[in-house]
């Protein structure tokens, strides 16, 4: 049975990441890939935020976030500025470009959703909302 499981949700995470395009090069026909799109999300959720918050959060490789961070840098989507509270931190905000391309994507994304819950009835759609909520839940509650 357990293997089933496995497959089945395997299938599904084939499904879903091609569904909204996450695999793609460029997510929401934007110039940004999905870790950095994820990056200025979690860069304007913290408003002010260090390097070590979003490896933690989004459990992303030191070497390759600094990358990413670079080349956001390098775009004019974020500002680097030393921590006041510790010299040695440095602090990640978004830029005025780095709000508007936030801006941008989450409603590209929002936009991106509302396609694809079109078809469905409102309950459906509800359906479909407590289920990922479950699924959700679950994984979190199990989070070892």
């Amino acid at each position: 049975m357990r293997e089933n499981n496995i497959q089945d949700i395997r299938a599904f995470n084939r499904f879903y990441t091609d569904l909204i395009g996450l695999l793609n090069q460029h997510l929401l026909d934007s110039s940004y890939s999905l870790a950095e799109a994820r990056i200025i999300y979690e860069v304007y959720k913290g408003k002010s935020i260090k390097a070590s918050q979003i490896m933690e959060t989004m459990q992303i490789d030191k070497s390759y976030l600094s990358r990413l961070i670079k080349k956001l840098e390098k775009d004019g989507i974020i500002i680097k500025k030393q921590s006041e509270q510790d010299a040695r931190a440095i602090q990640i905000s978004l830029s005025q470009k780095g709000l508007k391309e936030f801006d941008r994507l989450n409603k590209a994304s929002d936009n991106q959703i509302t396609e694809l819950l079109k078809p469905l009835t409102n309950e459906e759609s509800e359906q479909l909302s407590f289920h990922m909520k479950a699924i959700v839940h679950l994984l979190k509650a199990n989070d070892r």
